[in-house]
């Protein structure tokens, strides 16, 4: 399988490098804090060629599907942007000579990734990474989830409750105004302190929290923080048997509501796990979660793991800069 050679400079790239070096290039510098190569690795032989077409590097288009999720751009967007902006090029290995991937390459890239399943590879490549340089603190992982709507028309309630476009997505509760939203699920596992994603999982809005909280454990840390729809006796134990201490909130009940003391308990706990729901915001605000954008769960899994490793490595680069 031929595939396209890129990032050869010509005098042209020269030029335009002494120009920029004065310019604080934060692309370049969240580059740096990576070793790329280990990438590479895991998207090897990964192919996003039409027929009769050359196969772009792996590696690049993996860059262009974070350029896209820090500047939310859709495909026809990217592809415009990879022909215009001189950072985006340099950034995803890119000569001024180069040609660029258009939209319906970018597209089948993507898609390669979630059919492949490299994209929980690159995940676990970046925690490795992360673990690597010593940047989890390990204090404690919050855990959380939130309903992400699903791209479809949401189906009336009275009739079928499945969406013939979207087959995939559900009904789920909201937890903040207990209000029904049609879609998925979107779990995770903070670290506390950094705020770093390290466990994703994605469900349809019907799973309650509790039947993914032993995925979200990590093993490795002091504590464990989370809301009252964790409040299950399988999660406490199994923190008790890791040995991690429990910052699972209770939930009262009508035979047996909680005591001052245990209310006074999840109020300090709930300021403990506040952080996550930050993580979230950002998520929703700045990396396309807001709604969804695709009608399988494969494909929306893929999009927001792609939000999240982009969350990730900008917030490395915070976490590092001076």
């Amino acid at each position: 399988m031929a595939e396209k050679k890129m990032g050869q400079l010509s005098f042209a790239d020269g030029v335009v490098s002494k120009r920029s070096s004065s310019r604080r290039d934060k692309l370049k510098e969240i580059s740096d804090l990576i070793d790329w190569e280990r990438f590479g690795a895991v998207l090897q032989d990964l192919s996003n060629r039409g027929r009769g077409e050359a196969n772009y590097p792996p590696l690049m288009m993996f860059k262009v599907l974070l350029l896209q999720r820090w500047y939310g751009l859709g495909d026809e967007a990217m592809e415009e942007a990879l022909y215009d902006r001189l950072s985006f090029r340099s950034f995803a290995g890119l000569s001024l000579e180069d040609d660029t991937p258009d939209h319906s390459t970018i597209w089948r890239f993507r898609e390669r990734l979630g059919q492949e399943s490299r994209i929980e590879a690159l995940m676990a490549e970046l925690a490795r990474q992360l673990e690597g340089r010593g940047v989890y603190l390990k204090q404690g992982t919050l855990i959380d989830a939130s309903i992400v709507e699903s791209a479809a028309r949401r189906p009336r309630m009275k009739e079928s409750r499945i969406s013939t476009t979207d087959p995939d997505a559900r009904f789920g509760v909201n937890n903040e105004r207990r209000r029904y939203k049609f879609g998925y699920k979107v779990h995770i596992a903070v670290d506390q302190g950094t705020q770093l994603v390290r466990t994703l999982v994605t469900t349809p809005a019907n799973i309650q929290e509790i039947d993914v909280a032993e995925q979200l454990v990590q093993g490795d840390e002091a504590a464990l923080y989370a809301d009252r729809g964790y409040d299950a006796k399988r999660l406490h134990d199994q923190l008790s048997s890791l040995g991690i201490a429990d910052g699972v909130m209770r939930r009262g009940k009508k035979a047996h509501p909680l005591s001052d003391a245990q209310k006074a308990l999840n109020n300090r706990l709930s300021i403990k796990r506040r952080p996550v729901e930050a993580v979230f915001g950002t998520l929703k605000r700045s990396y396309q979660m807001g709604r969804m954008r695709a009608f399988t769960m494969a494909r929306n899994h893929t999009a927001v793991a792609l939000a999240c490793i982009a969350y990730n490595l900008r917030r490395l680069h915070v976490l590092t800069s001076p």
